[in-house]
C-alpha cells in the first residue's frame, strides 16, 4: 500500500530534489523527512502542508493518493450597490473583491435575523473602516 511518505519521495525524485534540498526548502529536517519516505513516522498536517506547496502536490493527493479534478471556481457575483460603490471610490477588482470577501466573513458568524442587503454607503463606511487591512 503506497503510504504518504512513498508518495512523497516520489514526487521530490520526479522533480529533481534531494532530501537535503527538500529539507532546506521546507525546513523540515533530513532525518524526520527520510523518516517519513521510509513510513518511519508520522507528519504533522503543517509539515505536510509545507511539503505539498514545495513541491506543487495537492495535499489530497499526498494524503490519499487520489488525483482529484480542481474544483471549478464559482463565478463571482458582486452586489451592485458595492459595484455603485466601488465605482465612486474609484477601488480595483482586487480592492472590491476583497471587500466582498471581508463582508462574507462577517456575515457568516452573524445569525440570519440581522443580515439585510449592505447601501452603497454601508459599503462605501466598510471599505474606509477596512482599507487598510485589505489587499
Amino acid at each position: 500500500m503506497e503510504t504518504v511518505g512513498n508518495r512523497i519521495r516520489k514526487l521530490r525524485e520526479e522533480k529533481g530534489l534531494t532530501i537535503d534540498q527538500l529539507s532546506e526548502r521546507t525546513g523540515i529536517s533530513k532525518g524526520f523527512l527520510s523518516d517519513t519516505e521510509n513510513s518511519n513516522r508520522n507528519m504533522s498536517s503543517q509539515n505536510i502542508l509545507k511539503i505539498a506547496n514545495e513541491l506543487n502536490a495537492s495535499l489530497d493527493y499526498l494524503l490519499r493518493g487520489g488525483e482529484v479534478a480542481s474544483p471549478k471556481p464559482e463565478p463571482l457575483t458582486v452586489p451592485s450597490e458595492l459595484t455603485q460603490a466601488a465605482r465612486e471610490m474609484n477601488l480595483s477588482f482586487t480592492q472590491t473583491e476583497a471587500l466582498l470577501a471581508a463582508h462574507r466573513s462577517v456575515v457568516a458568524r452573524r445569525s440570519n435575523e440581522e443580515r439585510r442587503t449592505p447601501t452603497v454607503e454601508d459599503w462605501k463606511e466598510m471599505y474606509e473602516t477596512l482599507k487598510k487591512f485589505l489587499v
